[in-house]
């Protein structure tokens, strides 16, 4: 009797897991819940670090200009007025960017604006090359330095200070010092 008794103990069970495959609807909306929290939690921070990487041209072409301006300076009497005479390969047009010399670069002061396209997401940058004033006992020596917006917004500008400020770090008005 007692074999018969697990026999038919066996079968019940096997019947019973025959008729109870698949998933509950409460156990497919907990997973729905949990996927989406994940995804709230991680989406914020996927679309900062995309910003992040958009923002890595202007940094990085800011960066070129200004030791491309520091090495033309060193050969010449005054810093160069275009990227054609710079010759590093740099275009005015970006993927995320439009770069260009404003003001016109003198003797003493060269900028390079790198202006963000999608000014929501991606900072503007501004960087600059100065030569240190007769007087200071850096005279004639170059300093450069690069400025960003301290968070991407439009019309905000970040500038740089006139040109006889001793410590270029301190030159970025409107925004801080890219490192």
């Amino acid at each position: 009797m007692n074999a018969n008794f697990q026999a038919k103990f066996l079968q019940h069970l096997n019947s019973k897991k025959a008729a109870n495959e698949g998933f509950t609807l409460i156990e497919l909306l907990v997973v729905i819940i949990i996927i989406g929290i994940l995804a709230a939690i991680a989406l914020p921070s996927f679309l900062n670090q995309a910003a992040k990487a958009r923002q890595a041209e202007g940094k990085n072409n800011v960066g070129a200009v200004n030791r491309a301006q520091q090495a033309f300076r060193l050969e010449n009497p005054a810093f160069a007025t275009d990227f054609v005479e710079l010759e590093i390969g740099i275009p005015t047009e970006g993927n995320n960017y439009t770069f260009g010399m404003t003001p016109a670069p003198t003797s003493e002061l060269a900028t390079v604006v790198a202006e963000a396209r999608d000014q929501e997401t991606v900072r503007d940058y501004i960087g600059a090359v100065i030569v240190f004033p007769d007087g200071n006992d850096k005279a004639g020596q170059t300093a450069a330095t690069a400025c960003g917006e301290t968070e991407p917004s439009a019309g905000v500008t970040v500038s740089v200070a006139d040109a006889g400020a001793d410590d270029p770090a301190s030159r970025c008005a409107g925004g801080e010092v890219v490192e």
